[in-house]
């Protein structure tokens, strides 16, 4: 039974299952994110990007740049796993390969 599962299901679902991650993972910031951003996320002694945001909006008036810092690391780190999982899509797709 493992045989079959090492040589026939792993190869076989593998390539899927690297894409449906990498993508999922960019979801997975956002999620958590904006449950941090909105108070029930993350308490206050760890350090997160959307309980930064949450804490920044306070000052906006007269700091406006604390807000960008975390908005653009957030922005950048879910726009390269979305990349990086198109990519990977692209590598392992058979069907384009075929024709």
């Amino acid at each position: 039974m493992s045989c079959i599962f090492r040589k026939h299901i792993i190869p076989a679902i593998l390539p899927e299952l690297i894409i449906l991650i990498t993508l999922d993972i960019g979801w997975v910031i956002l999620s958590i994110s904006s449950l941090s951003f909105l108070g029930l996320g993350v308490q206050a002694p760890t350090a997160e990007w959307g309980a930064m945001l949450n804490e920044a909006k306070n000052v906006i008036q007269t700091r406006p740049g604390q807000m960008l810092v975390p908005g653009i690391a957030i922005l950048t780190v879910v726009t390269i796993f979305n990349l990086l999982g198109d990519s990977f899509r692209d590598i392992f797709d058979t069907k384009e390969a075929d024709k």
